[in-house]
C-alpha cells in the first residue's frame, strides 16, 4: 500500500505531487494527475505582487475547480511584506498549502531578487520564510535549487535557516540556477539535505519514469516525489509509481484506448472549467505532450493545430491513435 504522510497539519495520502509549472500546472491538468494517484498538486506560479495589487492572471492562477484538492499555492517575490501579504490573499481563496518559490531560474523572476536569486541571499530568503510564516497558519513549504552557481551550492546551508523559520516542508531540486535545466540532477544533495533536516524533504529533478521516483528515494531517503517535466503527456507515471511501490511491477505503456480516454477527459475539463476559447488554447500544447514520440507524431501534431474545434480534435486522435496502435511503445513513457 502507498504510504501515507503529512506536511504540518495537512494529512496526504501518498508522497506523489505535481509541481507547480509556469503556463502547465493549471486546474485540467491538475485534475488529470490527481485522477492518477498524485495527492497534492500545485499551481502555477504566482506572482506575489500581482496578487497583492490585483494585475494580470494572478487570481486566476488560484482559482479551483471542485475536487481540485488539496491545492498547493507557490509564490514568487523579493519582498517579505508582499509575500506575506499575499499568502494571506491565497488562504482566502484555495490555498490547502502556500509554496515559497526560491528555484525559479528564470531571467525575469531572478532579476528582480526572485526565485533563485534568493539562494544568492541567505538573510532575505529568511527574511522572506519568516514573514509568511507570521502571516498564515497554513502548510508552508519552500522550494530551493542547489545553489546559484557552481561555486556557491549552499541549500544545505539555507534549508537548515529556513527550517529554522518554521517551514514544515522543504523541496530541493538539485540543480543551480545558472545550470537551469542541463545536465543531471545530482540527488546526493537531496540526500545531505535530508541528512540534516527533522521537516519532510521533497525531491526533484530528473523524475522521467516510476522506476525513476523509486530510484530517487532510494538515493536520497526524501519523504516525497515532485514530478514536473515527467508528467507532460504521462500523468499515468503517478499510477505506475503507485503500482510498482505497492506490487513491484511495472507498469506498461497505457493503452491506445486508455490514452485517448484521458486526452479526451482532459480536453472536456479544460473547456468546462475555461470556455470553448481558451479552454481549447491551454489544452494544445498537452495534446502535442500527449503524443510526442507516437509513430506519426509530429505529422499528426501539424494537422491538428489546424483544427478549430473539440470534435474535430477528437475525432482526428481517434483515428490516429487507431492507425498506430500496433506500434505503440511499450517502455510506460508517453
Amino acid at each position: 500500500m502507498s504510504i501515507p504522510m503529512n506536511i504540518g497539519r495537512l494529512s496526504l495520502s501518498n508522497g506523489l505531487f505535481l509541481a507547480p509549472m509556469a503556463g502547465i500546472s493549471d486546474s485540467a491538468f491538475r485534475m488529470v494527475a490527481r485522477s492518477f494517484g498524485a495527492s497534492l498538486c500545485y499551481s502555477e506560479m504566482i506572482s506575489a505582487e500581482g496578487l497583492v495589487r490585483g494585475t494580470g492572471r494572478s487570481f486566476e492562477y488560484l482559482a479551483s475547480p471542485p475536487g481540485d484538492k488539496p491545492l498547493g499555492v507557490q509564490l514568487f517575490g523579493a519582498k517579505p511584506e508582499a509575500l506575506a501579504e499575499a499568502a494571506v490573499i491565497a488562504v482566502e481563496h484555495s490555498a490547502d498549502l502556500v509554496d515559497i518559490n526560491m528555484g525559479c531560474p528564470v531571467k525575469k523572476v531572478v532579476r528582480n531578487g526572485a526565485g533563485a536569486a534568493l539562494m544568492k541571499d541567505p538573510a532575505r530568503a529568511v527574511a522572506v520564510a519568516s514573514a509568511v510564516r507570521r502571516a498564515v497558519t497554513c502548510p508552508l513549504t519552500v522550494k530551493l535549487r542547489s545553489g546559484w552557481s557552481e561555486t556557491s551550492v549552499n541549500v544545505v546551508e539555507i534549508a537548515r535557516m529556513i527550517q529554522d523559520c518554521g517551514v514544515d516542508a522543504v523541496t530541493v531540486h538539485p540543480r543551480t540556477a545558472v545550470r537551469g535545466f542541463r545536465g543531471d540532477a545530482d540527488w546526493r544533495l537531496t540526500a545531505q539535505v535530508k541528512n540534516v533536516l527533522s521537516i519532510p524533504v521533497i525531491g526533484s529533478g530528473d523524475i522521467w519514469t516510476a522506476d525513476d521516483i523509486r530510484r530517487l528515494k532510494e538515493v536520497t531517503g526524501c519523504d516525497a516525489v515532485m514530478v514536473a517535466r515527467g508528467s507532460l503527456g504521462n500523468p499515468w507515471i503517478f499510477r505506475d509509481a503507485l503500482r510498482e511501490e505497492e506490487s513491484g511491477l511495472s507498469a506498461g505503456a497505457p493503452s491506445p484506448a486508455e490514452r485517448e480516454e484521458t486526452i479526451r477527459r482532459h480536453m472536456e475539463l479544460a473547456l468546462a472549467i475555461y470556455g470553448k476559447s481558451r479552454g481549447m488554447f491551454i489544452f494544445r500544447k498537452h495534446m502535442l505532450w500527449y503524443t510526442k514520440g507516437l509513430p506519426g507524431g509530429a505529422r499528426f501534431r501539424k494537422a491538428v493545430l489546424q483544427e478549430r474545434s473539440g470534435e474535430a480534435v477528437l475525432e482526428s486522435l481517434h483515428r490516429f491513435l487507431q492507425s498506430t496502435e500496433a506500434t505503440m511503445p511499450t517502455d510506460g513513457q508517453a
